[in-house]
């Protein structure tokens, strides 16, 4: 069974498999209000003290609805 984050908790990882400047110091993963997201933190440095600058990326990105598509399916066009 894998690991599962409670709500609003996450992870972070040395990344071992860094080959660039640009790709992050640690990697992990974070479920904030539900929705699980990929963590990227790179290490910097300003005024002579270490922090980390963190980006957030959705694991699953939300459908955007394309102007003029139907949404109303009635009970009979379930699959299921």
């Amino acid at each position: 069974m894998a690991f599962e984050h409670k709500n609003n908790t996450g992870s972070l990882f040395r990344n071992d498999r860094r080959e660039k400047e640009t790709h992050p110091t640690h990697t992990g993963q974070a479920k904030i209000d539900g929705i699980e997201y990929w963590v990227s933190a790179w290490v910097k440095e300003a005024n002579g003290s270490k922090f980390f600058s963190m980006a957030f990326k959705p694991k699953e990105q939300q459908r955007s609805r394309v102007p003029g598509e139907d949404d109303d399916m009635g009970d009979d066009d379930i699959p299921f």
